[in-house]
């Protein structure tokens, strides 16, 4: 949020969540030179909990921008499919890029149109036009929700099955394969279960699942690029089954990786593994954030900040936030009967990170290697159940798992 030394020009302004009178303007709304109204906030509480509305704003906003700048028909497909900047017809790396100033070797390659859901799988309320109704007015946003036990049932189904999509999608890495031929196994996984991919058309979001090479840190949209042997690739399922949604990664090696890399991964997974341990009644939530930091830097690696873990069930996101990094604000203790992600993400340099034209790829700002592990958790009465926990059929892919 904007500082003081803006307050004394939104004062006369009102809240856009609750109406009081606004002291705080949006930054991202500031350098998008949006009008002030409905994007001043009367404390960084409150725009924290509008956050998950409000920033459909910017995406509408650049939407609109990009269309205005590309010719003939091109604008209305481009704004009803999501993207943010023109994918020309071609192959690789033949289309037009956006002028943006590429923090690493990756680019964005071709996406291909959005997949289509059977009219019978229950659909969330973003499924038809991008934009969810329910989650951002709840008041879930600011209050962590003690699941009753038939809710615990069906995020045990759900994540069970979102386990299964993602050991799926882990059997068809190699070189050679697309990050959208990973999307079209998860997206066939899923519907095939019954669920829906929770992130199809979430603020527009064009795919089934995240996935993440190399130098992106999060919400990497598949796309035709073919992974290389060397890379390594975090795949992000969240499915949506009975109402409620199961959310889970992990980073995997394509091919033959360099030991920088294998180490980065290895270290990610011990941060969540370290970061569970301590879960149980009564402790607060930002002591997570100790752990993980602690362990990343004693390997001289660091943790991003701009992105958390999350309260989950039949919200997709909600109340309490996970930070990962030392000495943050969280607030709240651990209570049997909640359910959150842990989901850290680990950079081999610089913890600061950019995002793509896309408006959704984040990227370490040194195009440095990151790496990102997630479980659903469960707060029980003696500790923790993994809601999302490898199953005996999970595919063998992590060194330091074998016996």
């Amino acid at each position: 949020m904007a500082g003081e030394s803006d307050a004394s020009s939104v004062a006369t302004l009102s809240c856009a969540r609750c109406d009081k009178p606004a002291l705080l303007q949006c930054p991202k709304c500031v350098e998008l030179k949006l009008p002030r109204e409905g994007a001043s906030f009367c404390t960084q509480d409150c725009f924290k909990a509008a956050w998950s509305s409000h920033k459909s704003v910017h995406v509408k906003a650049q939407l609109s921008s990009i269309a205005n700048s590309l010719p003939g028909d091109q604008n209305s497909d481009l704004v009803s499919q999501g993207w943010l900047y023109c994918v020309r017809r071609g192959q690789g790396r033949t289309h037009k890029l956006p002028h943006f100033d590429w923090t690493g070797p990756l680019k964005q390659y071709l996406i291909s149109p959005k997949r289509f859901v059977p009219a019978e799988i229950e659909k969330p309320d973003w499924a038809i036009d991008g934009t969810p109704k329910i989650e951002p007015n709840s008041d879930l946003q600011h209050v962590v929700e003690i699941k009753t036990p038939e809710q615990i049932q069906r995020m045990r189904e759900t994540c069970k099955i979102a386990r299964e999509v993602l050991d799926a999608a882990a059997r068809v890495i190699r070189p050679g394969v697309t990050t959208d031929e990973i999307d079209r196994v998860v997206h066939e996984a899923t519907i095939a279960a019954g669920g829906y991919p929770s992130p199809l058309n979430y603020y527009f979001f064009p795919k089934s699942c995240c996935t993440s090479v190399n130098e992106v840190i999060c919400h990497g949209i598949p796309d035709s690029r073919k992974l290389e042997d060397g890379d390594i690739v975090n795949v992000d399922v969240t499915v949506c089954y009975k109402g409620c949604h199961g959310d889970l990664n992990e980073t995997y090696f394509v091919g033959n990786v360099d030991e920088a890399s294998r180490q980065l991964v290895k270290c990610t997974y011990e941060c969540l593994e370290k970061a569970i341990a301590i879960v149980k009644p009564g402790v607060r939530f930002r002591e997570i954030g100790e752990i993980v930091n602690r362990h990343a830097t004693m390997s001289g690696l660091s943790v991003v900040r701009s992105y958390c873990g999350h309260g989950i069930g039949d919200l997709f996101h909600c109340a309490p936030n996970i930070p990962h990094y030392a000495r943050n604000k969280a607030v709240g203790v651990m209570k049997a009967g909640q359910t959150f992600t842990i989901e850290p993400m680990i950079n081999a340099g610089l913890w600061r990170d950019r995002t793509w034209p896309d408006g959704w790829t984040a990227v370490t700002a040194d195009g440095k290697r990151s790496a990102q592990f997630e479980h659903t958790l469960l707060v029980t009465e003696t500790g923790v159940e993994v809601l999302t926990a490898r199953l005996p059929s999970s595919p063998d892919v992590f060194p330091w798992l074998k016996k």
